[in-house]
């Protein structure tokens, strides 16, 4: 008997990767694949929203019927009232992450937050939407800078005063926004069978 497919709808491939070993790797009860749809990005600050815009691309897209699931990812500011957002990924293609952490400079209050938004549609196509937060401070780059902003994110849980991109992998994923937002799902998937 083979194991059910569920489609994870992504480009990126480090996503893919961290995605993966969160719901269980090779000793998990279904298989993850990737699906690198274009999708058009909602604008707009309910992160809910935008997802679930998101899902129903993908589930057009593939056709009602087959498990799938996006997420989405924001980086808020406390400074700023949840700026940059959703936008964060526009943020760092055109500012870099260099001026990002200078938008704060002016202010004392660094605080942050980091939230993801998985929608997930299941076989009979119902949608579900699982939601995990971390909050951090927004630090000068520090580490690799090959993940989206991980280098300017340095989490209140963390050890050592280590961003998200000094962090191990596993110690990141127990305390990040993505590994709760996913730990969610996968205990859903866990107690549904997909």
């Amino acid at each position: 008997m083979s194991t059910p497919k569920i489609v994870f709808v992504t480009g990126n491939a480090n996503k893919l990767r961290e995605v993966t070993m969160i719901l269980g790797g090779d000793s998990s009860p279904f298989t993850l694949v990737n699906e690198p749809l274009d999708l058009e990005e909602v604008q707009g600050a309910d992160l809910e929203q935008i997802a679930l815009a998101k899902l129903q691309q993908a589930v057009s897209a593939l056709g009602v019927g087959k498990p799938v699931f996006v997420e989405d990812t924001a980086l808020c500011f406390d400074e700023f009232n949840g700026l940059p957002g959703a936008y964060i990924k526009w943020f760092v293609k055109s500012m870099g992450l260099e001026k990002i952490v200078k938008m704060l400079d002016n202010f004392q209050n660094k605080g942050a937050y980091a939230i993801t938004t998985i929608a997930y549609a299941d076989s009979k196509g119902q949608f579900h939407i699982f939601q995990g937060k971390t909050h951090g401070t927004i630090v000068s780059s520090n580490g690799p800078t090959d993940f989206g902003w991980d280098s300017i994110f340095q989490p209140d849980e963390g050890h050592n005063n280590e961003t998200y991109a000094l962090m191990a992998k596993e110690d990141k994923n127990k305390i990040s926004q993505r590994g709760r937002a996913f730990a969610q799902l996968k205990e859903y998937l866990y107690n549904t069978g997909a």
